[in-house]
């Protein structure tokens, strides 16, 4: 009995937790095209200097890397700047315009930490009361019952007696 009220309240956990992806998803995407403006900015900018006096973006990076050690560690941090807007815009545009369960399907593209920590503090959770908040949490209430149900069974076998022989 006590098995049984455990793998439900191991559903209901899954249900409540996995229900709030499609909202955590959208506002996620709403962050991230947020940094990705930004970044874009940034961008921007250092393409106008270096356009300025002339220079493509490579080459203004490989001349403030052989400046002084300011200007190196520029050039270090902007090569970053763009990396991270290049992967950051590639997952804004898979993000974009999906809907929650091919935002499921892309969740390996929300792995920017900075914008999920910006996300997650600001998300507030909420009874879902949408058509993907339902199989969501549907999704989460069985993939809960199945996950305590396969732990609770193995401790079964390992903590089962053996019977002697007769």
């Amino acid at each position: 009995m006590i098995v049984r009220a455990l793998t439900l309240a191991g559903g209901l956990t899954g249900a409540a937790g996995l229900s709030q992806f499609p909202e955590f998803s959208q506002q996620y995407t709403q962050r991230l095209g947020g940094a990705v403006d930004e970044l874009s900015r940034v961008v921007a900018d250092f393409d106008a200097d270096a356009a300025k006096v002339g220079l493509s973006r490579d080459a203004a990076l490989q001349e403030l890397a052989q400046g002084s050690a300011m200007a190196r560690e520029r050039a270090t941090t902007m090569a970053r700047t763009f990396d991270r807007h290049a992967r950051l815009s590639a997952d804004l545009t898979a993000l974009q315009g999906a809907g929650p369960f091919t935002r499921a399907y892309l969740a390996t593209r929300m792995t920017d930490s900075d914008v999920t920590k910006r996300a997650w503090s600001a998300y507030r959770p909420a009874v879902p009361a949408t058509f993907e908040g339902v199989v969501f949490a549907g999704t989460g209430f069985v993939t809960g019952i199945l996950a305590l149900g396969f732990i609770f069974s193995a401790l079964r076998m390992v903590f089962r007696r053996r019977r002697a022989p007769a």
